[in-house]
């Protein structure tokens, strides 16, 4: 499981690699951020403090330019429920003169089997619509684990994206750090959005997502970093008694056992590859499928607003496939009915014939059926994508 950072705690773990980054203070009430921004100076930013992008877009980012405006955006922003995550804690950052904006990231492509750097000289906007919107402006470099990312090819990577020497001599550094906190961390992601360069000329990053690998917590004291670990959606998972995770795609992902619901991450993320569809989280119910879990478990999974649909992915051993398609079907009784989606149900294994059956004879608008994995995969990406099946 990977363990997602405040952008607090990544911006701490980047300067421990020499990574260039602002000034900044936490601050839990909002005279501790009157308080942050004064000592720091005047203009400031006052950001939430959450595991999930779209902090900006939901106003939970706001430059200040007094002790009053701090305090008023404080307030705004504390307690805002941004992507099902509530904020409970600030980051007041010194304000910077930004000369230009750029994007830059290390991630683990797992559709390639491979590691990846995305960057583009157009940083600061939302990376997905300008994949979308302009492909090219972002260039993607595999980087050999080997080798690792150098000076000389960070270069490379800003030259082929139109950047300057200049530019490129400036930027190189910060990424090499950046790798290093890649590979040194045992991370999954780490996100610059945007890396800048100031009025000197100098790099810093301005924003930092970085996101942990936690089967490596062996390797690394990570105690600092426990309360990153849930929350949100995942807080209220953990509450339940649930195994979840949350993810930035559009499907909802369910199973019983670990590693089948690891296998449907991939194929679902391998059946989205052409359209962007990825998904949304990892939900293990367990060897159980009552009503009672099922509803619990689907409830929670609907109630993320990313969500377009459901893939229900089963396995029947001691829990036999025409049980869990009773749950199911009680479930989607039991559940906020303005927030049913979709649901396409994979079964195999104990009873999955009667278990098709019984969903048959019920004849629920709201579940298909599917016989293979990914073929399940295929159908519930075609209905994220709108698609006619």
């Amino acid at each position: 499981m990977h363990v997602d950072l405040y952008e607090y705690q990544a911006r701490e773990l980047f300067a421990a690699h020499g990574v260039p980054v602002a000034a900044g203070r936490i601050a839990d009430t909002p005279e501790e951020a009157v308080a942050a921004a004064t000592e720091l100076g005047f203009p400031a930013v006052v950001k939430a403090q959450v595991t999930i992008g779209g902090r900006g877009k939901a106003g939970g980012v706001k430059l200040v330019h007094s002790a009053q405006e701090a305090r008023d955006a404080a307030k705004a922003i504390l307690g805002m429920d941004i992507r099902g995550h509530t904020v409970e804690r600030l980051m007041v950052a010194a304000g910077v003169q930004i000369a230009s904006e750029q994007y830059f990231s290390i991630l683990v492509d797992r559709t390639e089997r491979r590691y990846l750097s995305l960057f583009s000289l157009r940083g600061g906007m939302d990376v997905e619509q300008l994949a979308a919107t302009d492909p090219e402006a972002i260039i993607r470099t595999p980087i050999d684990p080997l080798t690792g990312l150098t000076e000389p090819a960070a270069q490379q990577i800003v030259r082929t994206a139109g950047g300057t020497e200049q530019i490129a001599a400036a930027l190189a550094p910060a990424m090499v750090h950046l790798w290093e906190v890649f590979s040194q961390e045992d991370a999954s992601l780490v996100e610059v959005n945007p890396m800048i360069l100031d009025g000197s000329g100098a790099a810093v990053a301005i924003d930092a997502k970085v996101s942990l690998d936690g089967n490596a917590k062996f390797r690394h004291d990570w105690d600092f970093w426990r309360g990153a670990e849930s929350q949100g959606l995942e807080a209220r998972a953990k509450a339940l008694g649930l195994n979840y995770v949350k993810l930035d795609g559009q499907v909802g992902v369910m199973g019983n056992g670990a590693g089948l619901v690891m296998s449907t991450l991939d194929l679902v993320a391998f059946a989205g590859k052409t359209t962007g569809i990825t998904p949304a989280n990892f939900l293990d119910i367990g060897g159980g499928a009552s009503a009672d879990k099922m509803a619990v478990s689907l409830g929670l999974v609907l109630s993320d607003p990313q969500v377009r649909c459901v893939y229900i992915n089963v396995y029947g051993g001691i829990t036999a496939c025409d049980q869990v398609v009773d749950g199911i079907l009680e479930a989607l009784d039991r559940v906020d009915q303005a927030t049913l989606k979709p649901i396409v149900l994979r079964l195999d294994g104990n009873k999955a014939e009667e278990g098709r059956a019984l969903l048959a004879r019920a004849q629920s608008p709201w579940v298909k059926s599917s016989a293979t994995m990914e073929g399940g995969a295929a159908d519930v990406v075609a209905l994220a994508s709108g698609e006619n099946n």
